[in-house]
């Protein structure tokens, strides 16, 4: 069992004994084991964490260091993580219960996200702004100070590295609060940046629950936060943040539509439609959730789907050839089921799943759900509506291009959204009036650096990822010089010109 209870250096207050502070014990979703425990920090650590940060800001090399320098550290930090990769793999299977397949692929990427910053900010420039006169105008963008990243169980590394790699590229210190179920591969993340030469102070941890992230989106020296979670998670940082004038980046819930015309092969559609909805368990906010499915194809597509969603293997996620591990948590199964009756009480038809598998040994401790379809209903019913977070998938009818069009934006989340279809003109023009903050069209779940990522309305609000990112965690001045060779003299002059 790996105990993380004596407190790495990059925690808050790593001198306070381990005896002295609660703990909380981290649970492998597969099997219900206990694999490890970590303080349970609360308002005081968090205040002692930013401190910490506060003093690195301002007393610290990271925010002055020369631009290139800084870029080289993140290409190193960059291959630390390359170098670290089958261990963190590994550690975060474990401990949100991800196959293994999964977590290797979307890991392998992190170090792209420290990479592209890098470049970023090694190919940075300075505006130079027109004006009329002898006067040279131009920009500078400096660093915010203390940031607070806020990060959830699903995606817990790839979405810290996101936030994480543009706060340091444009050198601010940071600090990180996880989710409780998931701090393992943070914890573990965050050392392997430490001693690849990340200096003290940057970026710390503090490994607690509500207490600890609501006191880090109120600290009046955190000058901006960026959350991923629930959408009364992000109003609550929305507000807490605007009382001060920080900033805030919140990527919240979502219920995507996933739009199929009849001029695509059901069966590939069905394949598609798979994958959107049932990678990670269905626990992403952009998973596709809601399938509106035009009626000349929608008998065959229940049909595809329903027999591609039985034959996903459920099992270890820790073994290669594993397609779908367990949720979180009891709590998050169990409201997954209760959905599913919900769906069933509206007068939904279960096509494939809806129970919890049979499995051998400890994996029968674990919390699995098999993949579920229900079909036959409509948009305004509670499955088709509201956010579930599991592998459950709502199917729906519809008849003609506008009534898919109403039916994906009559929803009160638009993170991300689908279409498929074998015409192009038509793909361009339904992903142009669907409202949401991402449109794949025959794909989903597809992600680069270079893209911003994060929804409107109740989805959030700012962006993660792309140059958005990046220049969201600075603030412009402008500066003004004048280069006349007179000197200015507004009330000895019998007609000193204009005046802005």
């Amino acid at each position: 069992m790996t105990d993380t209870t004596t407190a790495p250096a990059h925690l808050a207050d790593p001198g306070v004994r381990p005896h002295a502070r609660p703990t909380r014990s981290i649970v492998n979703p597969a099997t219900g084991e206990v694999i490890a425990t970590v303080p349970e920090q609360g308002a005081a650590d968090v205040d002692r964490a930013v401190a910490t940060a506060k003093e690195a800001f301002e007393t610290g090399p990271w925010p002055t260091m020369v631009r290139s320098k800084r870029a080289r550290l993140l290409l190193t930090l960059a291959d630390a993580i390359e170098a670290n990769s089958a261990r963190l793999y590994e550690l975060e299977t474990r401990n949100n219960g991800r196959p293994i397949t999964e977590t290797r692929a979307q890991l392998s990427r992190v170090p792209e996200w420290f990479r592209y910053n890098a470049g970023l900010l090694a190919a940075q420039r300075d505006a130079v702004l027109p004006g009329d006169g002898e006067y040279l105008t131009y920009q500078r963008r400096a660093p915010l100070g203390v940031c607070g990243i806020i990060t959830p169980f699903n995606h817990p590394m790839l979405i810290l590295a996101r936030s994480l790699s543009a706060a340091l590229a444009t050198g601010n210190t940071v600090v990180v609060k996880p989710s409780e179920l998931t701090p393992l591969t943070t914890l573990a993340l965050v050392e392997i940046l430490h001693a690849a030469g990340l200096p003290a102070g940057v970026v710390s941890v503090v490994t607690g629950s509500r207490e600890a992230g609501e006191r880090l989106t109120r600290h009046p020296d955190v000058a901006k936060i960026t959350l991923t979670g629930g959408t009364e998670a992000g109003r609550s940082a929305a507000l807490a943040t605007a009382a001060r004038f920080a900033r805030v980046t919140a990527e919240l819930g979502g219920k995507t539509p996933i739009v199929v015309f009849d001029d695509i092969d059901s069966v590939v559609a069905a394949q598609g439609a798979a994958f959107a909805a049932f990678v990670a368990a269905g626990q992403s906010c952009v998973a596709g959730s809601r399938f509106l499915v035009q009626r000349g194809s929608y008998d065959a597509f229940v049909d595809a789907l329903a027999t591609r969603a039985d034959a996903i293997r459920i099992g270890d996620p820790a073994a290669p050839g594993t397609q779908l591990g367990p949720l979180i948590s009891a709590a998050q199964r169990d409201k997954a089921l209760r959905y599913v009756q919900i769906g069933l009480d509206e007068g939904a038809r279960l096509v494939a799943g809806g129970t919890v598998p049979d499995l051998p040994g400890p994996l029968n401790q674990g919390f699995y759900l098999r993949p579920t379809v229900l079909a036959d209903a409509t948009n305004d019913m509670r499955i088709a509506q509201e956010e579930i977070f599991g592998p459950v998938a709502t199917v729906v009818p519809f008849d003609t291009e506008a009534d898919a069009i109403a039916m994906a934006n009559d929803n009160r989340f638009a993170l991300g959204a689908g279409v498929w279809t074998r015409d192009l003109a038509r793909g361009h023009r339904v992903a142009d009036r669907i409202t949401a903050g991402m449109v794949w069209v025959n794909d989903h779940h597809r992600l680069e650096p270079s893209l911003p990522w994060g929804g409107v309305k109740e989805s959030g609000l700012g962006k993660d990822a792309g140059t958005e990112s990046f220049d969201d965690f600075t603030w412009i001045k402008t500066v003004v010089v004048r280069t006349a060779a007179d000197d200015v003299d507004w009330y000895g002059q019998a007609d000193p010109g204009r005046l802005n």
